[in-house]
């Protein structure tokens, strides 16, 4: 007789990314595990991936070997490294136990959906893609829609995307779009936050400061005075009492906070504009405006780039900093903050940003990026704000700042705003995987 761990059902799941960085594969992956799966993950691994996943007894994860850098011609170099990657990719693909299906996201769709399609062709797997955007879109950004390298990706997804078994996309308007251009049917299954992603204390948040204080110098109390008999310790934002109670600071700066993979799909500099001009407006009335401490995290790109403008900045009243957080630390972050920022606006208008999702499930309101499907998330005066320019963002971040931390005007709102995002946090990841995603499965 077989033992149970030999009937069970084998599932790949690709990300031809960080790992650590991809979190909607990451928690496809634990949700596969959770139903019974044998899950091999395969991927790069530049960042820490989840826990649930690296001691989970049915996740394997496989690193692809990185692209070593060569100094090369633009397309020369991409070509070199799409046939790096397949070659890399295919390696681990026949190395694994023949899987029911590989799940793979896309972008990017070269090679990933073309080395996919033919290994599951051979190993007589099912191929379903995850469609978050789309890759021609993306290389559009640097280049041309005409140009030779983004036809040719746009041909592979429409050519290949009609030959996987099942799709996933994450808007209703991608769902259409990929029906009425490329006659590819698709399960929309919108990004939802995982059970980390929730409200904290006021002691949990205290927990949080100063344990950023210790490394992150603009956390430690530097204003507040520490000789008082009934505080045993101090942050810039909350201090606690020798009795254990935990209380804000009246003058604590607000918490703004905004997440980036820092690529051209996100400008920031939008968001350095409305702090130039917030800086000039709190310098002019201190008073009503308190000071601004803005954390940006994420790894990208772009960084570089961005963290230079920063430093040239010569601000009174915004502070920015830009950490690289573990997964532990991030969501307490975004449960900490005043008000997040996100500039992603989708090179398709397709796509809807997670890190929003992140935040919405910790409590935290969103001044997000208008775009075109932006409103299947954020509700503008809702559950958040949209904005098209800076001047737009200065305004939202000066009447939400105003009178901080006691703006009595902005009361109700406030009230509305967190009650809609009580809410949404009513349906989860799982809930949700189980609901979309787990009938498709057991069709296979």
């Amino acid at each position: 007789m077989k033992s149970a761990a030999a009937n069970i059902d084998h599932a790949c799941v690709v990300v031809l990314g960080d790992i650590g960085r991809s979190p909607r594969m990451q928690y496809h992956v634990k949700s596969l595990a959770d139903a019974h799966y044998f899950v091999d993950l395969v991927g790069y691994v530049e960042s820490k991936p989840l826990e649930d996943l690296t001691s989970n007894p049915n996740v394997r994860i496989h690193s692809l070997s990185p692209f070593p850098e060569l100094h090369l011609p633009g397309l020369a170099k991409y070509a070199f490294k799409s046939c790096w990657q397949a070659l890399t990719l295919l390696m681990v693909l026949v190395s694994i136990r023949k899987p029911k299906f590989v799940l793979c996201q896309n972008p990017p769709a070269i090679p990933t959906i073309v080395v996919v399609y033919i290994y599951c062709f051979f190993a007589r797997s099912k191929m379903i893609i995850d469609w978050h955007n789309y890759t021609h879109t993306i290389l559009a950004i640097a280049s041309s829609p005409k140009s030779p390298v983004v036809r040719l990706a746009k041909a592979i997804e429409s050519r290949f995307g009609r030959n996987s078994f099942t799709n996933l996309c994450v808007t209703r308007a991608m769902q259409q779009d990929l029906w009425e251009n490329w006659n590819i049917s698709a399960v929309v299954l919108y990004d939802r936050p995982p059970l980390q992603f929730h409200p904290n204390t006021i002691e949990e948040k205290h927990e949080l400061f100063m344990d950023l204080a210790k490394i992150i110098p603009q956390f430690a109390s530097a204003e507040h005075d520490l000789s008082d008999v009934h505080v045993h310790e101090s942050s810039v934002f909350t201090y606690k009492l020798t009795n254990g109670a935990v209380k804000y600071h009246q003058e604590r700066p607000a918490l703004l906070i905004s997440s980036t993979s820092w690529t051209p799909d996100e400008d920031f500099g939008i968001l350095l504009a409305a702090l130039d001009a917030y800086d000039t407006k709190a310098s002019q009335d201190p008073i009503h405006y308190p000071r601004l401490l803005c954390v940006i995290t994420g790894k990208g790109p772009l960084k570089n780039h961005y963290q230079a403008l920063i430093k040239e900045r010569p601000w009174q009243k915004v502070s920015v900093i830009t950490p690289w957080l573990e997964n532990d630390d991030y969501p307490r972050l975004l449960a900490a903050g005043d008000l997040g920022v996100c500039l992603h606006y989708s090179s398709s208008g397709l796509d809807l940003p997670m890190k929003v999702v992140d935040m919405f499930g910790c409590g935290l309101p969103v001044c997000a990026m208008k775009f075109k499907c932006i409103g299947e998330l954020v509700l503008h005066g809702q559950n958040g704000f949209v904005f098209g320019s800076a001047d737009e963002l200065t305004s939202q971040l000066c009447d939400w700042f105003q009178d901080f931390p006691m703006n009595v005007a902005l009361t109700n709102q406030k009230e509305r705003i967190q009650q809609k995002l009580k809410e949404f946090q009513q349906l989860r990841w799982t809930e949700n995987w189980d609901l979309k995603v787990k009938p498709l499965l057991e069709r296979l």
